[in-house]
């Protein structure tokens, strides 16, 4: 017969390691301590697109455009008219005004100070609509020479490229932009290897309406 006494204490140590092991795998776990909010980074800044070359801010009106004239709270006097080849608009009560040559807010301006001989603190606004006076012309050595048609900012390379490239006997490092002046004509040079060369990006040149790129 096995001896009750001998066993009884053995027994208790075996029952209070599992009442101890019990209680310790019923102990909750602690929760991990709250993380600090993280600050979202600040926005990274977009910088506003630059204006391009000839077609923005600094745009000059020329012959054959668009306008838009628009006289607040007078339907009458706003009215959408073309430049003429002599580089007027016609206007209700002002008659001719010259265009050609301003900038879209100096018009604006100018209608102002005219209309205010009419009405008290007259407010104009003058929209380019269409842009047909942004005209090139590339010449010579390219495949498809002719007159082009622009609607926005166009560089050298641009309108060599719209006139198909060069032809097997360019001379690509002696090509001139001729540009219209007060006094006559002005000749830019314009090497075209240096351009397309690494680095060489900052001297190709934005075309303003009647240049013309003579390719020898």
């Amino acid at each position: 017969m096995p001896n009750h006494s001998a066993l009884a204490p053995a027994f208790a140590l075996a029952l209070g390691l599992a009442t101890a092991g019990s209680a310790l795998g019923q102990q909750p776990q602690q929760a991990p301590p709250p993380r600090a909010a993280s600050t979202p980074p600040p926005a990274a800044s977009v910088p506003s697109p630059a204006a391009p070359g000839t077609v923005a801010g600094d745009y000059r009106i020329g012959p054959e455009d668009i306008l838009q004239v628009f006289v607040w709270k007078n339907d009458t006097l706003s009215r959408v008219v073309p430049v003429r080849p002599d580089g007027h608009i016609s206007l209700p009560l002002l008659g001719d005004v010259r265009a050609e040559g301003a900038t879209p807010v100096q018009l604006r301006d100018t209608l102002t100070q005219r209309y205010a001989e009419y009405m008290p603190a007259p407010e104009v606004s003058v929209i380019v609509v269409e842009v047909r006076s942004f005209k090139v012309s590339v010449m010579g050595e390219v495949l498809k020479p002719g007159r082009f048609d622009l609607k926005s900012a166009t560089s050298a390379l641009d309108a060599i490229a719209m006139a198909g490239g060069f032809s097997p006997f360019a001379s690509r490092t002696r090509v001139v932009i001729l540009r219209p002046t007060n006094n006559g004509m002005t000749r830019i040079p314009f090497n075209y290897n240096r351009v397309v060369a690494s680095g060489g990006e900052a001297e190709n040149l934005w075309l303003k309406p009647g240049d013309i790129v003579l390719v020898p």
